[in-house]
């Protein structure tokens, strides 16, 4: 990974001095910044409303527009950035009131490079924390489980021996397979295993991006940039820097968008909307999608150029249905997550259950799988699940054949809340588990339906 890039700032520098300027000219590119020189506040404010910038260091003292104004214009429609007050030793309270005003620090003239270095480092170390924490909520919002690949299926030891391999990589990654088959998986996989673990891995479903924010999403925008953009953002390209960039669903994106996010991993700089000038980012592109590529290539819907530049390596990732030996332990990690447990015994499907998951088709793959046997786990209530606990459109076909069930006088009716729940699990079933849908099917708030759901959850864990 390179660290200059990692820690190169966009920078602009404001100062009435000449040779002042003229010596950050030369030193502050020397540092590794990119850098914006300024003679005067007018031109400072002008240089804001083209760019944005990560740091900003401004001098207080200067004749017309004054560096107060240049630090509130800055506040005002940049708060991203992080200001960095000049000023001599005779006017410390200046830089005492700058601090209180929301500064990041200040600096005495007149000023060694070391200190400048030094604080620019400190800015430079804050930004990426904060994408770090950008990321992780990224992540926390998009993750479903955790980063083990289960299954020991030839075709599934075939996908692990290829991550194993090209991880540590910084090659492209493009990862085919269909819906549900755990694509984002594979790629958090890659990322924990590569020398970029310790950065963000920013997950973007490009089929769920607004068409007309795809691009603000990507690359972020300045405040002002187009209608409703009431403050500046940080396009995922720019959190993930030094990380990992996961594209699922790169198939959706539009020519225009294919040929920005090309120029992207060709030169590695990014250009906010609504600004001039571009910036660099270091990243590793990691895509998948369910779509055939190459036909889309020959039917001219995908860029070969883009193809050829995302598919330097090739994970292919089978469906469920072709290693349906997998299904057992799959489906007992995938309750253990459910009940945020590390794991659970082996018997706790019956075996007619195993069966009925080994001989369905899946054609939603692990994920179906994984909401199945969330609406079976609900309704086992913490014990061994049955036929009876699946949902309907796996077991249809058994009900239909099943001899009616001799009750005995020892046999527990079922209480309201088990049958209220039974209703609940068909109709967010039936959805395909929307639960607002379900929530307005059933005439109740979506707060009370997830209520319910977690009173179930929580009883199921407890047992």
């Amino acid at each position: 990974m390179s660290h200059s890039v990692l820690n190169r700032l966009r920078v602009l520098f404001v100062d009435d001095e000449a040779p002042i300027r003229d010596v950050m000219k030369l030193e502050l590119p020397r540092m590794g910044h990119e850098t914006t020189i300024c003679e005067d506040g007018k031109s400072a404010l002008a240089a804001i409303d083209r760019n944005s910038y990560d740091a900003a260091i401004v001098d207080l003292r200067m004749p017309g527009i004054s560096g107060w104004d240049v630090v509130e214009h800055l506040q005002a429609v940049a708060p991203d950035t992080e200001i960095i007050i000049s000023t001599g030793h005779g006017n410390m309270e200046d830089a005492i009131q700058a601090l209180r005003r929301g500064a990041y620090d200040f600096l005495t003239k007149p000023t060694k490079l070391a200190m400048i270095a030094g604080v620019l480092a400190r800015v430079a170390e804050k930004k990426t924390l904060t994408n770090r924490a950008i990321a992780l909520e990224n992540r926390l919002k998009a993750v479903e489980g955790g980063p083990d690949i289960v299954g020991d299926a030839p075709s599934m030891e075939r996908v692990k021996k290829i991550i194993e391999r090209i991880a540590p990589t910084d090659s492209n990654v493009l990862i085919l397979g269909e819906t549900g088959t755990g694509k984002e998986l594979v790629a958090r996989r890659i990322h924990q295993l590569s020398r970029r673990a310790g950065m963000p891995f920013v997950a973007v479903n490009c089929g769920a991006l607004a068409e007309n924010l795809v691009e603000s999403e990507l690359f972020g925008h300045r405040k002002g940039a187009f209608t409703g953009a009431d403050t500046p953002r940080k396009g995922l390209i720019e959190v993930a820097n030094g990380g990992t960039l996961f594209l699922d669903e790169l198939g959706e994106l539009d020519k225009g968008m294919q040929v920005k996010l090309l120029r992207v991993l060709e030169s590695g700089e990014v250009r906010r909307v609504g600004e001039n000038d571009a910036f660099h980012v270091d990243i590793r592109v990691v895509c998948a999608t369910n779509r055939d590529l190459l036909t889309m290539v020959e039917d001219g819907h995908f860029r070969e150029d883009l193809f050829f530049r995302v598919n330097t390596f090739e994970v292919q990732l089978p469906a469920l249905r072709e290693r349906r030996e997998d299904i057992p332990a799959l489906a007992r990690t995938l309750i253990a997550r459910h009940l945020k447990r590390p794991s659970v015994p082996n018997d706790i499907l019956s075996t007619e259950v195993v069966e009925v998951l080994q001989q369905h088709e899946w054609s939603g793959n692990v994920r179906e799988l994984a909401n199945a046997l969330e609406h079976a786990v609900i309704l086992a209530d913490g014990k061994v699940i049955t036929v009876d606990d699946l949902p309907t459109s796996l077991t249809r076909r058994i009900r239909r054949h099943r001899p009616p069930a001799e009750h005995s006088d020892g046999d527990r009716p079922k209480t309201l809340r088990e049958i209220e729940m039974e209703v609940i699990l068909q109709t967010l079933d039936k959805n395909g588990g929307d639960k607002p849908r379900t929530a307005l099917e059933l005439g109740i708030a979506l707060k009370t339906l997830y209520n319910k759901l977690n009173q179930n959850q929580n009883h199921a864990e407890a047992g």
